[in-house]
């Protein structure tokens, strides 16, 4: 007599069994070319195809192009990324303040992630020149980053909540518009818009600040760093290289400087600290 096992199938509970494959199952969704075991996706002719399922494995069964539901997302997602790790992410809360080349790179990161809610604060409309290394579009070109960023984040993750501030930050507002954000993504573009924000945060909320800064120019990625230099402010980059005449602001070390910056808010969110 055969048992059944109890395994996940699209995100919904699912009696196997015993014996069953992931090719036995895949026979139910013939129109289904992606095939996603334990959070990997299997090649064709992969061997996982034919290998008895165990209880408490996640299979899903992908038609290509096609949405998946909400709570099918989230599942796939927990299986990529681990649930422990899925469940923090999807209760953080997080600010990016500045939507410039680090700011719209972490924020498409974190709503890749999915991030529970983002506040996207910019005043700023797209430019041609922002092209170059920032995460817009030829259509984009004279929205406001704001709209521009949540358009971008609804075709990535739909299910993200995002709120926006289309306004310029300064000294007086700052603590009210971000400081109900646990976390501030620090991105904006100016030596002293940073530092205006990261006294403001520090001193007057309970926020704790990822800052970026050092990242112009090319070469040398690995100078580009995560530092905590006090209880509430990790900076990420090589805290030197500055956008001057010949060494312009360009997408490679950009990006990876706001890859570091998503990297210690996602460290924070699921361990409560980064380890550097």
């Amino acid at each position: 007599m055969l048992h059944t096992i109890e395994i996940t199938v699209n995100g919904e509970p699912f009696a196997a069994k015993e014996g069953d494959t992931v090719h036995t199952l895949q026979k139910g969704f013939p129109s289904c070319e992606v095939v996603i075991l334990n959070g990997y996706a299997l090649a064709p002719g992969d061997a996982a195809f034919d290998l008895p399922l165990t209880p408490g494995d996640s299979v899903f069964f992908i038609r290509r192009g096609e949405m998946p539901k909400k709570e099918q997302l989230r599942a796939m997602m927990a299986a990529r990324h681990t649930p422990g790790v899925q469940a923090a992410v999807e209760k953080g809360r997080v600010a990016v303040a500045g939507l410039g080349g680090l700011g719209s790179n972490i924020a498409l990161s974190l709503a890749r992630l999915g991030i529970g809610e983002l506040l996207l604060c910019d005043y700023d409309v797209v430019e041609p020149s922002n092209l170059n290394r920032q995460q817009y579009y030829v259509r984009h070109l004279g929205l406001p980053k704001t709209l521009a960023m949540k358009e971008l984040i609804e075709q990535v993750n739909p299910f993200v909540r995002v709120k926006t501030a289309n306004v310029r930050l300064t000294a007086d507002n700052a603590a009210s518009i971000l400081g109900g954000y646990p976390i501030v993504a620090e991105a904006l573009d100016s030596a002293q818009g940073k530092a205006m924000l990261i006294e403001t945060l520090l001193s007057q909320t309970d926020a704790v600040v990822v800052s970026g800064s050092g990242m112009a120019g090319f070469g040398g990625c690995n100078r580009i760093r995560t530092r905590r230099l006090m209880s509430r402010l990790y900076v990420c980059g090589d805290g030197e290289t500055e956008a001057t005449p010949g060494r312009g602001l360009m997408a490679p070390r950009v990006s990876v400087c706001a890859g570091h910056q998503a990297d210690a808010i996602l460290s924070l969110l699921v361990q409560g600290a980064v380890i550097e």
